[in-house]
């Protein structure tokens, strides 16, 4: 009943492990197939880029991830329309449920963000000391590359800064419960103080980069939200 307040629609997610990454992937390709915001396309491409020279600056060898890129870069260009290639709502939602497509942008991802972990291991090892008991390294061998592997805050902030994409997350748990004051709680990850901008991306209103992706975060599970 609250969140019927403030949005219209839930989008359910399979509950593999995956979908806190395949939330954020439908619900950015759906973003940038009913903006057609070029401009947004030209920038995450560039960030891409970056993560690509991150990971082979940490030893990764460019062909164990190479595919999935290009497979992310391909649906990405798939919804800009205007060329034979482009696909519309229906056929969207058809290849991220197609399991190859889907597991291949997954795994991205995955890299994505097991990249920009390492790449500022200082900034997220107390956050990780804090969860397990492993090193920066570990914990991305473990919790981060495998399939299957659940995410929390600091893979949300990692993908968020890597790729410059403000994400929001509303936690439906018990948080308010106890105050017997029922509210819908909200954490919006914005990318401003990403490391690699330095203090140029502080200038950055967090108030003006309203996230675009609305994730329902349940205890261990992800669902799309779509504001009224």
């Amino acid at each position: 009943q609250l969140l019927g307040e403030q949005y219209d629609a839930l989008r359910r997610t399979r509950g593999d492990g995956n979908c806190f990454y395949r939330s954020f992937m439908f619900s950015y390709l759906e973003h940038i197939l009913e903006t057609q915001d070029r401009a947004e396309v030209e920038r995450i491409l560039k960030n891409i880029e970056q993560c690509k020279m991150t990971l082979s600056g940490l030893g990764y060898i460019e062909f164990t991830f190479e595919d999935f890129f290009s497979m992310f870069i391909e649906e990405l260009q798939n919804v800009l329309q205007g060329h034979e290639t482009s696909i519309g709502p229906e056929e969207l939602l058809e290849r991220t449920r197609d399991q190859t497509t889907s597991d291949y942008v997954v795994m991205f991802f995955r890299f994505v963000t097991s990249g920009e972990i390492q790449r500022r291991a200082e900034f997220f090892e107390p956050f990780i000391s804090g969860l397990t008991n492993s090193t920066v390294t570990q914990f991305c061998k473990s919790s981060v590359e495998p399939m299957g592997e659940e995410s929390d805050h600091v893979h949300i902030i990692a993908l968020s800064d890597a790729l410059g994409v403000p994400i929001r997350v509303m936690y439906l748990d018990r948080s308010s419960c106890d105050t017997g004051n029922l509210s819908v709680n909200h954490h919006d990850f914005i990318p401003a103080a990403n490391s690699s901008e330095g203090d140029a991306a502080m200038g950055l209103n967090p108030a003006e980069e309203k996230p675009y992706i609305t994730l329902l975060y349940r205890p261990g599970h992800y669902d799309i939200l779509y504001p009224k």
